[in-house]
């Protein structure tokens, strides 16, 4: 892929949260949370990687997966996984493909032993919700809370853009101070076209929302990132594209002195693949060097101490 520009005045900085988040000093490892077609009905999965590039997956104790679907539809599709300043993980997933518009979450100290799953209700001031996409957490450092985020699609909602796809979705959220008690849903994101896959960074104080174009008349199907001053917004309009088409599920880290965005290229040929820049205006196709586990599909990247993963791989 050519090199792609895209007009922002972003120095890369740390972009999700450390292995020291928790107000730690440790070695630190990558982490991959990702599923498995079809559907994600078997749970949970890990891969873990010291330079972002060669993946290793993690063999779950029971020998299964890390954690199976009880709730909503028994799905586990696009599970979004991210670790608190108190050290406790927080996982978000897809539970089915349409209602109710719910999605999972589950909490775990160790990723080994979990607690209860819960479908959270979401979209209950519109009753004609048809579903709860690609849920995704960011922790708001600014204001002490999570946001979670995920696309809907609201009939009638949005009709300029009705005919764009297969759906019309818009990025709504929630947040939360303990995942019991959540805000009312408001809108986070429209940007004028149907979108869906939203993900968040921050760097020099601000917030930069990378979403999937999910236009397909005409095809785009293509990354495009979104600037604001505050996590919950407004965000200016979206960039041109910075990826090439028929990809979705971005999450992003900075490894080194690089900004890199991992990316499910779900069209032919199918692969899991990357991009990354510098100084988040030149973007470089580095997929040909990345090595994920067989039959990995959309999730999320994290820091995380080395110590989890011995606790992992050598479980009392």
């Amino acid at each position: 892929m050519k090199r792609l520009a895209i007009i922002l005045g972003l120095v890369c900085a740390t972009l999700l949260p450390s292995a020291s988040f928790g107000g730690e000093s440790t070695n630190s490892v990558l982490l991959f949370s990702f599923f498995r077609e079809p559907n994600g009905q078997a749970g949970l999965y890990l891969t873990t990687s010291k330079d972002g590039l060669k993946w290793t997956e993690l063999k779950a104790p029971n020998g299964k997966s890390f954690l199976e679907p009880q709730v909503g539809g028994r799905l586990m599709r696009d599970p979004s996984l991210q670790r608190g300043p108190d050290g406790v993980f927080h996982l978000v997933w897809t539970t089915s493909w349409g209602r109710p518009p719910v999605f999972g979450y589950a909490s775990s100290k160790d990723l080994i032993h979990w607690s209860e799953e819960r479908a959270i209700p979401v979209m209950e001031n519109d009753p004609t919700a048809q579903n709860v996409w690609a849920p995704e957490l960011f922790y708001d450092a600014a204001k002490e809370q999570w946001l979670i985020f995920w696309a809907t699609t609201i009939p009638g909602k949005f009709p300029e853009t009705a005919n764009s796809g297969d759906n019309n979705h818009r990025i709504y959220y929630v947040t939360t101070k303990d995942f019991t008690n959540f805000s009312p849903t408001k809108l986070l994101y429209d940007g004028g076209f149907n979108v869906i896959d939203a993900t968040m960074l921050a760097a020099d104080g601000r917030y930069y929302l990378i979403v999937k174009d999910e236009t397909k008349n005409p095809v785009k199907k293509n990354l495009r990132i979104a600037v604001g001053d505050a996590a919950e917004g407004p965000f200016g309009p979206a960039s041109p594209a910075i990826s090439t088409n028929w990809v979705e599920g971005p999450t992003a880290i900075k490894i080194g002195g690089e900004c890199y965005i991992y990316f499910d290229h779900y069209g032919n040929p199918k692969y899991y693949g990357a991009i990354k820049s510098t100084d988040m205006k030149e973007w470089h196709d580095i997929s040909p060097a990345v090595s994920f586990p067989k039959g990995i599909r959309h999730g999320t990247v994290l820091t995380v101490p080395e110590s989890v993963l011995q606790q992992i791989q050598n479980p009392r």
